[in-house]
């Protein structure tokens, strides 16, 4: 623990270059939902740079644990049991502490459970998909889940989307949230993918690949994978060699 005061004061600005295009019509969903007048830049409101605010005492006891959080007494999810974990930092470096992390994904089979989908595999009645974390002091998360399967998708006539767990950052102002997917490194899909490839940096897809991690793995249970999500930071002026503020 530590009691550094948090930072404030805007974001930095959002590199587009960085970010996919909103219009990518091999990405048949983005035709319909791309804006269609140019862009227009607000300043950020106070509102926007600031809160929300989490605490630990939200969590219920398992909602980092897809593999135990939807099922019966005494069972278990279906599938390959792997661990998820990293670091949530700014543009810096700096961890962002207390930060909720949010996640859901298909289940073993590549099926969400929802009502709109209709894909042919089964549902796995111990697996809900879905779950919850809060970062520690120093910007770390962790879950316990299973990997999820791949899926066909209606874009093109026989697009399939990687294995990936969809994740939700909120960070230490709304301006600074993320919404993302997480890849497994090794996925024949990952290049071939439509979404993934309306990504133009090749760094950048790399940021979104978790590395296997054996040092982290549970033997005998559960394999572990590694993922840094790197959000906005704080934009910091210097004065006479110092960051005093915004």
């Amino acid at each position: 623990m530590h009691n550094n005061p948090p930072e404030t004061g805007a974001f930095y600005p959002r590199d587009l270059d960085w970010h996919p295009p909103a219009l990518t019509p091999n990405y048949k969903t983005s035709v319909l939902r791309s804006p269609q007048k140019a862009k227009i830049s607000f300043d950020p409101s106070l509102g926007e740079i600031t809160g929300p605010a989490f605490g630990h005492n939200m969590l219920g006891e398992l909602d980092n644990d897809l593999v135990l959080n939807y099922a019966q007494p005494g069972e278990s999810a279906i599938g390959e049991r792997i661990i998820v974990h990293g670091r949530v930092q700014d543009e810096r470096g700096r961890g962002v502490a207390n930060t909720l992390v949010e996640f859901w994904q298909a289940n073993a089979g590549g099926r969400y459970r929802h009502k709109k989908d209709t894909y042919l595999a089964p549902l796995d009645p111990n697996f809900g998909g879905c779950g919850r974390a809060i970062t520690d002091a120093d910007g770390y998360y962790q879950f316990r889940t299973i990997k999820p399967g791949p899926y066909p998708w209606p874009n093109g006539v026989n697009d399939w989307r990687p294995s990936h767990i969809h994740f939700s950052v909120f960070g230490t102002g709304f301006a600074q949230r993320l919404i993302t997917q997480m890849y497994f490194e090794g996925d024949p899909h990952i290049p071939i993918c439509p979404i993934v490839n309306t990504i133009r940096d090749q760094a950048a897809i790399g940021q979104l690949i978790a590395p296997l991690d054996m040092n982290n793995s549970i033997p005998m249970d559960s394999r572990a994978y590694k993922f840094d999500i790197t959000l906005r930071g704080r934009r910091s002026t210097m004065f006479e060699n110092r960051k005093e503020g915004n």
